[in-house]
């Protein structure tokens, strides 16, 4: 039986291969095999406190995380549906968030979107007895309007009581509109300050000086 002798230069060509090969394949730093049930409870506790896109990207990054992003995997190791950990991983990858049915669709909507005519009319009643903020700081109108006389303003339009809010609610939408309940006034000129009189008392003397001088270079 013959024996195969490898030279010194082949044996450190092979250990050099070797090691490449182990730096080309990083090991894994978190893996299923670390994690104590302890561990995988308190993250499946952190996920159900979670709702929504939030939920599926914690989700994803646990995945990614000891599952090398493996769906069927992370279900198995979390009990999560393997639906919502490809959701989230989708999510994650493209950068585009999941909307669903339900979301985009449910929820009760706006007084004034449900009503657009009836609001456009409250628009145009409140505008009549409204003026912009004087100092131009802010988009907010001031208005005389209430809420009471808004309501009855409507109701002799000949809207129905059944369209139209109650008293509180039509406070919260004329809010919602960009109209605040104050007294109207003219904008408040500039306080006068303690150097007025000084100032033009200074700019009086001047004129007086000034004539004088033209007067006895005329003389």
């Amino acid at each position: 039986m013959s024996i195969e002798t490898v030279s010194p230069i082949e044996s450190n060509l092979i250990a050099a291969q070797a090691i490449s090969a182990t730096e080309q394949r990083p090991p894994l730093l978190f893996s299923p095999d670390i994690l104590v049930q302890e561990h995988i409870a308190d993250i499946r506790l952190a996920a159900a406190k979670m709702s929504g896109s939030q939920r599926r990207d914690f989700i994803a990054e646990m995945s990614l995380k000891y599952c090398k992003g493996n769906a069927r995997l992370t279900e198995r190791i979390f009990g999560w549906s393997r639906e919502t950990v490809a959701t989230g991983l989708g999510e994650k990858s493209t950068g585009i968030e999941c909307i669903g049915l339900q979301s985009s669709c449910c929820g009760n909507k706006p007084w004034e979107e449900k009503h657009p005519e009836i609001a456009e009319f409250l628009c145009k009643i409140a505008e009549n007895q409204s003026q912009q903020d004087p100092t131009f700081q802010s988009s907010i109108a001031f208005t005389r309007l209430t809420a009471q006389s808004a309501l009855d303003a409507l109701k002799e339009a000949g809207f129905s009581d059944d369209d139209l809010p109650s008293l509180s609610s039509m406070s919260e939408i004329l809010n919602r509109l960009g109209y605040r309940l104050r007294k109207v006034v003219k904008a408040k000129p500039l306080k006068k300050i303690k150097e007025t009189d000084a100032i033009f008392e200074n700019v009086k003397k001047k004129i007086k000086t000034s004539k004088t001088q033209m007067n006895m270079l005329f003389d």
